[in-house]
């Protein structure tokens, strides 16, 4: 699923997925266990226990993991109810993810390693955290597209065996990347994650719209790193970037199959609040990103990227792939739409500092309040410019294609 660079999910893939607009608070943390993959001696053991966790900040720039409305989903895909289902549609679907064009492209080698012994100082900590939150982002999908596999299955078999596959993808990029972590001897538990996060209920409409943009937006993050460290060698400090290519189609399929449950419900895409909500979340969507990114300008920095300029690249791309679905989206094109993120980013970071201070707790929640309110101010700012009207839901027949 995707974004950050961690690769949001809203869900998604890199952690730029995950709408801002949620119900955790800055300030929260919980500790999510990892596990040192050497072996500690006996002597070392209970150093090693401590040693082997490590605290990431709960707040709303984290990745999250997602539940629904399961029965109201079941009632979406009821070919019975719905019938503006389009089987053929979702069939031709199955057959491209049941070719499973990935299955052996995921194969380490001793590269791996090697270039994480060479990475030192900050970088090799800001590549450990790129690891981690990627993981936990793409795991993330896995849990949510596993369990609509399962209770859509009497339903509708055919969106059930693709929410399954879709979940076996998620699954194989988590694991690709807790692997990553293992050169740098460490590794998410992930089973301890499963019952240690807390889920973010969100309505099937929401899913649907969070998800497509989570998708569509890991896959335009995934084509333009590869792309650059194609043509810039000497920044391919980390093999799995040559992994990108192929990697960022399976977020395109999946972002083709959220396109087709969308058309399969056009009231989700045809009056006037679908239009309010498609601005919603390609608002928070974006915002997030460009958040969370410019909080790690140095990752960028490494491998050779200016952080804005990018995040604006993929933000200008993927809102004009959204354009194509959703019936209203942000004018990103507007210099007045990066005015705004850049004083978002301004005010974050000052909320940020606040946190950092040795204020007690009290004193730090009357400092954030100006500055919350002041980024609320630039967010309803920003969501109340003009729109650009978009999207159809008259197709023409679909026909899977791949995006370059």
């Amino acid at each position: 699923m995707a974004t950050e660079m961690a690769l949001v999910k809203p869900i998604s893939k890199f952690s730029c997925s995950t709408p801002i607009f949620s119900s955790s608070r800055y300030g929260k943390f919980t500790t999510v266990r990892m596990s040192s993959t050497s072996q500690p001696s006996p002597t070392t053991k209970t150093a090693g226990k401590k040693a082997s966790k490590t605290a990431i900040k709960e707040t709303l720039l984290t990745p999250r993991f997602y539940t629904t409305d399961f029965d109201e989903m079941e009632t979406l895909f009821n070919t019975e109810i719905n019938r503006n289902l389009n089987q053929s549609e979702f069939e031709a679907l199955l057959q491209e993810f049941k070719t499973d064009y990935n299955q052996t492209h995921f194969v380490r080698n001793k590269e791996f390693k090697e270039a994480a012994d060479k990475i030192d100082g900050p970088l090799r900590q800001i590549f450990v955290e790129f690891l981690e939150r990627s993981c936990t982002a793409e795991f993330s999908g896995f849990l949510l597209y596993k369990e609509l596999g399962r209770r859509l299955k009497k339903t509708n078999p055919v969106v059930a065996e693709i929410f399954s596959l879709m979940s076996r993808d998620e699954a194989r990029h988590a694991g690709f990347l807790n692997k990553g972590l293992s050169d740098f001897n460490l590794a998410l538990d992930l089973g301890f994650l499963t019952k240690a996060r807390k889920y973010t209920f969100f309505k099937p409409k929401f899913i649907f719209y969070a998800t497509y943009l989570s998708e569509k937006i890991g896959y335009w993050r995934y084509i333009t790193i590869y792309r650059h460290l194609k043509e810039n060698p000497e920044y391919q400090c980390y093999p799995i970037f040559k992994y990108f290519e192929n990697w960022c189609q399976d977020e395109n399929r999946h972002g083709d199959f959220f396109s087709a449950l969308m058309k399969a419900q056009p009231q989700f895409l045809n009056d006037w609040k679908a239009k309010l909500w498609s601005r919603f979340f390609c608002l928070s969507v974006y915002v997030t990103m460009y958040l969370n990114d410019c909080q790690r300008t140095a990752f960028y920095e490494g491998i050779g990227l200016n952080t804005k300029e990018f995040d604006m690249h993929v933000i200008i791309e993927t809102n004009r792939t959204t354009a194509r679905i959703f019936p209203a989206v942000l004018d990103v094109e507007n210099p007045e739409f990066k005015r705004r993120l850049d004083k978002m980013v301004e005010i974050n970071e000052q909320l940020v500092a606040v946190g950092e201070t040795d204020d007690i707790p009290l004193v730090k929640n009357l400092k954030r309040i100006p500055l919350i309110a002041a980024l609320a101010s630039e967010l309803l700012a920003t969501y109340l410019m003009p729109p650009i009207e978009s999207g159809s839901v008259d197709f023409a027949e679909f026909e899977p294609q791949l995006v370059y």
